[in-house]
């Protein structure tokens, strides 16, 4: 199937079509999606389809084997943990969660279905496993970072803006609960080269503006974008508003850095999401998550934007850019 076919199907209702009719007899497998971010988000939708390639792959999609009931939360908690209700409801054989927030919903509702998480901050800081290599219940998935991510993110902004000199952290506290996880190497990263943090939570676009606004108030203001399902359906507002005041800015997403934020680094997302693929295959096949360990994130990716630094005034130093994975101009 054609990646571009994969997607037309995913986005022509909510509930995945069948990409066949099971053959006579066969016993049809479902497979939940819980989505946190909204259907019309285009990265949203090349994960799916990745996820969708491998599954095509793997021979699932094929013949009528496979169901997919795909659910968008839009990055509303309420809607989040509503549409887990409904996916538990449905008993399917094994249900994708897409991060932290969308997993806790699902966590919450069944204890016996299986479930794969894509991306999550803390797995077991958020209660998924009991330990990474066992992870022992119904969960198991692929990790987003170590602890030691948030560190890196002060380092390359102060690098990238070396006249930084106080820093907000910004998230949802109601989507980026995992986010904490990232908090001790932010400190001891920022303590270490003379950085001043604030917390910068944020609920609406109003309030994302004024903690932008906030730390240009005073020279040397900065900004880390944490992980959260908020800040990446929010991510041109954030972007925007970072390059109207002039606030130099950090991401965890390449999407950022696309969107013309000033440099980005973290996992890649995509493989996760294959990766998630394979483990649902092997429970189709017999496989208990609790025999699966949680993986840790092996591929980073570091994006810079070499526009949004000029119009900032700032110079990239030419190592960062020829260790960038892409380098926008």
């Amino acid at each position: 199937m054609r990646r571009r076919d994969f997607i037309k199907a995913v986005t022509a209702a909510t509930a995945w079509p069948l990409i066949a009719r099971a053959q006579q007899g066969e016993r049809k497998r479902v497979v939940g999606v819980l989505m946190a971010y909204a259907e019309s988000d285009p990265i949203a939708q090349s994960f799916v389809a990745t996820f969708g390639d491998e599954l095509t792959r793997l021979g699932w999609t094929r013949d009528g084997k496979l169901q997919i009931e795909l659910r968008w939360g839009a990055g509303n908690p309420d809607r989040i943990r509503a549409l887990a209700k409904e996916l538990v409801n449905l008993q399917p054989d094994a249900i994708l969660g897409q991060d932290t927030a969308a997993t806790q919903a699902l966590a919450g509702e069944t204890k016996t279905i299986p479930i794969v998480f894509a991306v999550a901050a803390d797995p077991i800081g958020s209660g998924f496993a009991a330990k990474l290599a066992h992870p022992g219940g119904n969960i198991t998935g692929f990790a987003s970072t170590d602890s030691g991510l948030g560190g890196k993110w002060v380092e390359l902004l102060k690098e990238i803006a070396p006249h930084t000199t106080h820093v907000a952290v910004l998230f949802n506290p109601a989507t980026a609960s995992a986010s904490q996880s990232y908090i001790p190497s932010i400190q001891a990263a920022a303590s270490s080269v003379a950085i001043r943090l604030s917390s910068a939570p944020v609920r609406a676009k109003d309030e994302i503006e004024n903690s932008i606004a906030a730390q240009a108030s005073n020279p040397g203001g900065g900004l880390i974008a944490m992980p959260d399902p908020f800040n990446t359906i929010n991510r041109d507002f954030i972007v925007a508003m970072a390059a109207r005041y002039s606030v130099p800015a950090i991401y965890y997403n390449r999407v950022f850095a696309k969107s013309g934020g000033l440099i980005s680094y973290g996992i890649d997302f995509a493989e996760s999401y294959r990766l998630a693929a394979g483990y649902i295959d092997r429970i189709l096949k017999g496989a208990s998550p609790a025999d699966l360990p949680v993986q840790q994130p092996t591929k980073y990716e570091l994006a810079i934007n070499v526009k949004t630094a000029k119009a900032l005034g700032l110079d990239v130093p030419l190592h960062l850019q020829q260790f960038a994975n892409e380098v926008i101009e």
